[in-house]
C-alpha cells in the first residue's frame, strides 16, 4: 500500500520528503492541503500534526511530521531500494551523514530560509522584503558557504563521495534561493556551484522541481 503525503508541491519542506521517496522509488501519494484556505490549521489536521505544519506522512496506522525525520524513515524503510541515501551498511558513513545533516538543520536552513522567505512569502503577505534581515543573512549564509567550499574540494559530496540525505536536505530551499538575485553566493563558490548543479540535476529532484513554482505568477 502505497504511504500517503499531506503537504503542497511547491513548499520546501513537502518537496524535501517527495525528493526523498522518488530516490527510493517509493509509492506515495500526494494528497493537497490547501494554505491558502487554511486548511492545515484546521481541527482534521491538527489531529495529524499538532503544529499545523505540512508535510505529513501517513503509513497505515503511522503518522510522522518533520520533514527531515519523514525522509530519514523514509530511506530506512526502503533502504532496500533505490539510492541508499543513509549508508545503512557503513557505520563511518553513516556517522558522517548524521553530522552533515545536522549541519544543514543548525546552520545552513537558519541562515538561508529568511532570505527565501523576504524575498517569495513577504510579498505576498502585502510587506515589502526587509533588507536588513537579507543582509543579514546573506553574510552569515556566506560563512557557511565557505565551510561547504572547503568540504566539497575534499569530497564530492557533504557527508563524502556519496550522495546521501545530508546534500539531498539542501535542495529546496537552495532552488529558491537560486531564483534570487543572491544566487552569486552559490556560483562564486566553485565546489559549491558544481555540486548545486549536480544535486539539482538529479532525475529525482528534477521530478520535483517543475512543480515548485512559489512565488512565480499565478502562485
Amino acid at each position: 500500500m502505497a504511504v500517503k503525503l499531506y503537504g503542497a508541491a511547491m513548499s520546501t519542506c513537502t518537496s524535501r520528503v517527495m525528493v526523498c521517496l522518488h530516490e527510493k522509488e517509493a509509492d506515495f501519494e500526494l494528497v493537497a492541503v490547501n494554505l491558502f484556505a487554511g486548511e492545515h490549521k484546521q481541527p482534521p489536521f491538527l489531529a495529524k500534526n499538532p503544529f499545523g505544519q505540512i508535510p505529513v506522512l501517513e503509513d497505515g496506522d503511522l503518522t510522522l511530521f518533520e520533514s527531515r525525520a519523514i525522509s530519514v524513515y523514509v530511506a530506512e524503510k526502503f533502504k532496500e531500494t533505490g539510492c541508499d541515501l543513509i549508508r545503512y551498511q557503513n557505520l563511518k558513513e553513516a556517522a558522517q551523514v548524521k553530522v552533515w545533516m545536522e549541519v544543514e538543520s543548525q546552520q545552513y536552513h537558519p541562515v538561508i530560509s529568511p532570505v527565501v522567505f523576504q524575498f517569495f512569502v513577504a510579498p505576498l503577505q502585502g510587506k515589502a522584503p526587509d533588507q536588513a534581515i537579507i543582509d543579514e543573512n546573506l553574510e552569515k549564509l556566506g560563512k557557511v558557504l565557505d565551510i561547504y567550499e572547503n568540504k566539497l574540494s575534499r569530497t564530492k559530496y557533504l557527508a563524502g563521495d556519496f550522495y546521501s540525505l545530508a546534500d539531498l536536505f539542501n535542495l529546496s530551499y537552495t532552488y529558491y534561493f537560486m531564483k534570487t538575485p543572491f544566487a552569486n553566493l552559490i556560483n562564486d563558490r566553485p565546489h559549491v556551484k558544481a555540486w548545486w548543479e549536480d544535486i539539482s540535476s538529479r532525475p529525482a529532484f528534477q521530478k520535483v522541481a517543475s512543480a515548485m513554482t512559489f512565488g512565480e505568477k499565478g502562485n
